[in-house]
């Protein structure tokens, strides 16, 4: 079979990686910037404070989360919003896009846990089930876990029983990367099909997290992480029969294919930047500020060293970038 079938049903299938519920943090294979300071949700929701500020028409729209896992990005962003404008958390809708229903679940038992009944947070399986007039739609660490192609050489890898080999690639493929000036890499596969799936939201701010950049690498950067280990795919120490299912398979974004496929779908791209930037823009320095006037030195100080971690750029800062794109 194809590689992208392969990873498909290594992270999608019926026993897949993302299929049961993995944890996330000292516990898990990886952090994110979600489970590393509630302030990385605080921060988006303060950004989408600001672009109701100019257009007062989407504070009726959408807040939707799109890969939400256990529920703590948007519980943070909802949190933020009801302590500093509780008028919009009245008349917002909230969203959560999963289809697995013991996920559905376990971030119904969480949300529940931070709001009681005062909140409510509606399900769809697809953003393509969504109707209405605006959403603002956020995602951390999405694009990464598209399925996705290995070419090098002309060629394009097949797995069988776990062992990787090569064959001629289709001529489709061939031709796409020569438009991106691709020779050897990762070809995500599904981008566009995604894009088309936000046709019925007539307006739409899509804010999404993930590592990558915006140039070809023209190598290979496809990985597995088991305990917070990284093995890249082609390590002869790894063994895919044993981490096929039980571990995390991902690999760096290439933005400049993320626009194109939005663009054709109707898109602009607003921003491209390094989260660090995107945060501080966003006003995560002076909330900090505020936070330090309302809490002891000593718990300042730990929420301080969490957002170092979002920041610096020998952690996530620079690493992870963020796209913002917008109908």
């Amino acid at each position: 079979m194809n590689f992208s079938y392969y990873m498909n049903d290594w992270l999608y299938g019926a026993n897949g990686y993302y299929a049961n519920f993995k944890a996330i943090g000292k516990g898990g294979d990886f952090y994110t910037a979600v489970s590393a300071s509630a302030f990385f949700g605080a921060s988006i929701a303060n950004y989408l404070l600001s672009l109701i500020g100019e257009d007062d028409s989407k504070k009726s729209g959408y807040l939707v989360e799109i890969g939400a896992h256990q529920g703590y990005l948007i519980c943070d962003m909802i949190q933020w919003i009801y302590s500093i404008a509780p008028d919009v958390l009245k008349t917002m809708k909230f969203a959560i896009v999963e289809k697995h229903e013991h996920i559905k679940k376990a971030q119904a038992e969480y949300i529940n846990s931070r709001f009681g009944g005062e909140v409510e947070v509606l399900y769809f399986s697809s953003i393509e089930e969504l109707i209405c007039d605006y959403a603002f739609v956020v995602s951390n660490e999405i694009f990464d876990a598209f399925p996705c192609e290995l070419l090098k050489d002309g060629k394009i890898a097949t797995v069988n029983e776990h062992q990787i080999s090569w064959l001629d690639a289709p001529q489709n493929t061939l031709e796409w990367a020569k438009l991106h000036h691709l020779n050897q890499g990762e070809i995500a596969i599904g981008y566009e099909e995604f894009a088309k799936e936000f046709d019925r939201i007539k307006k739409c701010d899509f804010i999404s997290f993930d590592y990558g950049e915006e140039y070809v690498r023209n190598d290979f950067s496809i990985r597995v992480y088991e305990e917070h280990q990284v093995f890249p795919l082609f390590d002869e120490k790894l063994k895919l029969s044993k981490s096929y299912q039980n571990s995390d398979i991902t690999y760096d974004v290439n933005f400049t294919h993320v626009t194109s496929a939005f663009s054709g779908a109707g898109f602009t791209r607003l921003h491209y930047e390094t989260q660090a930037r995107a945060l501080v823009r966003f006003g995560i320095i002076d909330m900090l500020g505020d936070f330090a006037k309302q809490t002891t030195q000593a718990t300042y100080i730990r929420e301080a060293d969490k957002i170092k971690t979002l920041l610096s750029p020998t952690m996530m800062g620079d690493r992870f970038k963020i796209i913002h794109l917008q109908k």
